[in-house]
Formats: C-alpha cells, sequence, structure tokens
C-alpha cells in the first residue's frame, strides 16, 4: 500500500487523490479526491460510520494505512471532541505537550490568552468545565502555529450556550489566524454557519459540495440560512420542517 504525506507542492493547503482506507478488506473511503485552499474554512457532513473522522485522522497524519496520495502541510494540528487533557499536567503543560524543544510557560500562556483561558493556566484539568477543557485543547493545537486546523466534532460533548460561544471562538480564531480549517461535524447548522464550503461523504466519496456565499457574522434566522441548511439536511436525507424549508 502506498502512503504520500508530504508539504504541498500546488498552491492546496489539502490535496487528496484516488485516497482508499479499508478495513477488513471493505473500503470506507473509496477513491477520494479533496482539495482545500490555504485560508479556506471546509466542514464536512455526513451519516455516522461514512468515513468523516476517517478522513481527518489520515490528513492528521495518525492513520497510514492507506492508498492514493495525500498532500497537507507539516504544521497542522487537530483538536478532538474529548480534550485528552493529561489530568496530572496543569493547563499550560497540557498545552505545551508534544512540541519539541523546551518551550517556555509563556508560549502556552500567549496561547490560552487567544482562547480566552489565560486565567486558569495553572489549574488542573479536572477543575476545568466542559468549555474550559475544550479550549485548552484549542489553545494546544494553536501553539503549533498550524498551517491545517483539524476539528473532530469538537462541541459535540459541550451544552447548547457552551457550544454557540465555542462556535463563535473557532469563528474568531479562523479569521485571525488564517489557516485552513477541516471541521467534521454532524450539525448542519453548525458547518452553514462556520464553513466557507460544505462538503457531504457519503460512500466513501465526496458526494456533495455546497459553497456558503453569505456575508458573516451570519444570521441563522436569514432566509438564505435557512434554505441552505435545508437543501443540506435533505442531502444527507433528513427531512426538513416548514420552519427549515421557509
Amino acid at each position: 500500500m502506498a502512503t504520500d504525506v508530504h508539504r504541498p507542492v500546488i498552491p492546496q493547503a489539502v490535496h487528496v487523490e484516488g485516497l482508499t482506507r479499508s478495513f477488513d478488506g471493505r473500503a470506507v473511503i473509496d477513491d477520494l479526491r479533496l482539495d482545500v485552499r490555504p485560508g479556506e474554512f471546509v466542514a464536512l457532513l455526513g451519516r455516522s460510520g461514512c468515513g468523516k473522522s476517517t478522513l481527518l485522522r489520515i490528513l492528521a497524519g495518525l492513520d497510514r494505512d492507506i492508498e492514493g496520495t495525500v498532500l497537507v502541510p507539516r504544521r497542522k494540528a487537530v483538536a478532538f471532541q474529548a480534550p485528552r487533557l493529561m489530568p496530572w499536567k496543569k493547563v499550560w503543560r497540557n498545552v505545551l505537550l508534544g512540541l519539541p524543544g523546551k518551550p517556555e510557560r509563556a508560549v502556552a500562556e500567549q496561547a490560552l490568552d487567544e482562547v480566552g483561558l489565560g486565567h486558569r493556566s495553572a489549574a488542573w484539568p479536572k477543575t476545568l468545565s466542559g468549555g474550559e477543557a475544550q479550549r485548552a485543547s484549542l489553545a494546544r493545537a494553536l501553539v503549533r502555529e498550524p498551517d491545517l486546523l483539524l476539528l473532530d466534532e469538537p462541541f459535540g460533548a459541550l451544552d447548547a450556550l457552551t457550544r454557540i460561544k465555542a462556535q463563535r471562538l473557532v469563528g474568531e480564531l479562523w479569521q485571525r489566524r488564517g489557516c485552513a480549517v477541516l471541521l467534521v461535524t454532524h450539525d448542519v447548522e453548525e458547518a452553514v454557519l462556520l464553513a466557507d464550503r460544505v462538503l457531504v461523504m457519503d460512500g466513501g466519496v465526496i458526494a456533495h459540495e455546497q459553497r456558503i456565499d453569505l456575508d458573516r457574522p451570519r444570521d441563522i434566522t436569514d432566509p438564505r440560512f435557512a434554505a441552505l441548511r435545508a437543501g443540506l439536511l435533505e442531502r444527507l436525507g433528513v427531512e426538513a420542517t416548514a420552519a427549515e424549508a421557509a
């Protein structure tokens, strides 16, 4: 099996061509093609088990048992639904975890300030709320100065209010940093709210692409927003309510 993961030599943050990933003889990803431009925010939707998270793990370099070509930046970072903080390390040490060399605490604190968590840098992870833990996870990703930020259902475990705040934070960080973002999510509204482009994955490939040409910040009460959401729900096999279709 061929694995090709290098810095792109083309004007793309991500270039995937002919990607196949099989488990026990079954292709979860089947001859997939994907391009993401530098600075572009892309959201990836799809039914459970369609291969979204598998694709993200491949882009992150966590799964190399593949066929095809995968070109990604060397500077990349990933944040998962579970913050995955080490309970025996204070928050600032968690942020620096895995960085080469011996970065100083100030490096972590700068990233924590950026996500609004500077005041909890010396806290233990068990004392953080769910939203705070997710912000610490984002700080750990941002401290790597990524050209590509990979987000795998990062808001899935948060309550509704905290989720809204976290979505707003990610949008602000993306606009400030200018890196490419690939967000895997089950939430159609979240995808339309944040992304420049929404992709629907089905049958191991990108089955549908929807560009989101709405001004930012976006208004979920805008009829155009509702129409885009309804169209994507239909693509996912979910019947939109009369209110969503209006």
